[in-house]
């Protein structure tokens, strides 16, 4: 097995416990929701590391691991930015009120927003361009960036509350058809994830400002979380609402990034073959 081969392998895996996610209950289902954390945390390091290297996945984290961790420990004891709320002990231990696979949630899906940000801003994803963008170019990926992530909790959030991993002391004002969870916790996700976004590209260096084949996992990885839960919600958790919510919030990236990369297939069957001149030409 060669290293490209190795995210893949671990997506190939979270795929397989996501499916039986909805087919169980109780505390195997907490179980696989622990396991599917750990295995897109997994995936996620483990692809910034193996594409990018060292720094890059230090980068990643200590901004979404470590950042993730901070504010999480932050709105336990504070109730800001999220509201105030409590996690469950189903999620494994705890440190600070935080069960410790939170933050690795954070790092699995901010890797591949960041990435499917940076394929969405520079549509050749490589090049000194890309990696050079201007002061507005940057600020739009770290927006898009902001909006992959945080839209994510808009299947989250409903999903776990549902299965009484957490739960809101004041869940007022809600969004229609999202009961128990306030409006506060959204915005205290785009929050984080502005903050996360905004921090990644200096620590990481320029070698996050690129995307490249090596990427598809990642890409796959968005694509299939966006789609997957879609249907997850709709048909087999129960969860309309959720389902509609996170289809249309999660759509600004996942929507975009389907079209480009399908685009990116097609294109080279689409080119005519250029012509042959000079010496190949017959007399």
């Amino acid at each position: 097995m060669t290293r490209r081969h190795v995210p893949w392998l671990l997506l190939a895996l979270l795929v397989l416990v996501q499916i039986c996610y909805p087919l169980t209950t109780g505390v195997t289902r907490a179980r696989l929701t622990v396991a599917t954390v750990v295995l897109g945390y997994l995936l996620a390091v483990g692809h910034a590391l193996l594409t990018r290297g060292a720094r890059t996945a230090a980068a990643l984290v200590a901004v979404a691991t470590g950042g993730g961790f901070a504010i999480e420990a932050l709105g336990v004891a504070t109730g800001f930015p999220f509201g105030s709320y409590d996690y469950s002990g189903e999620l494994g231990p705890k440190l600070a009120g935080v069960p410790l696979i939170i933050p690795l949630a954070w790092t699995w899906m901010a890797w591949p927003a960041w990435l499917a940000a940076v394929r969405l801003t520079t549509p050749t994803g490589r090049g000194p361009d890309a990696a050079s963008a201007g002061w507005a170019g940057r600020v739009g990926r770290v927006a898009l960036a902001t909006l992959g992530l945080a839209g994510w909790d808009l299947f989250l959030d409903p999903q776990m509350v549902a299965e009484g991993y957490w739960v809101w002391r004041d869940a007022t004002p809600a969004l229609p058809g999202l009961p128990g969870i306030p409006v506060s916790n959204y915005l205290g996700w785009l929050l984080f994830a502005v903050l996360l976004m905004s921090a990644l590209r200096p620590l990481a260096g320029p070698a996050v400002a690129v995307t490249g084949p090596r990427d598809d996992p990642m890409f796959a990885l968005y694509l299939w979380t966006y789609f997957s839960s879609v249907l997850a919600h709709a048909v087999f958790l129960r969860l309309p609402a959720s389902a509609i919510w996170g289809a249309v919030g999660m759509a600004v990236v996942a929507v975009p990034l389907a079209v480009t990369l399908l685009r990116a297939r097609r294109r080279p069957a689409d080119r005519p073959a250029p012509r042959r001149t000079g010496v190949d030409t017959p007399a």
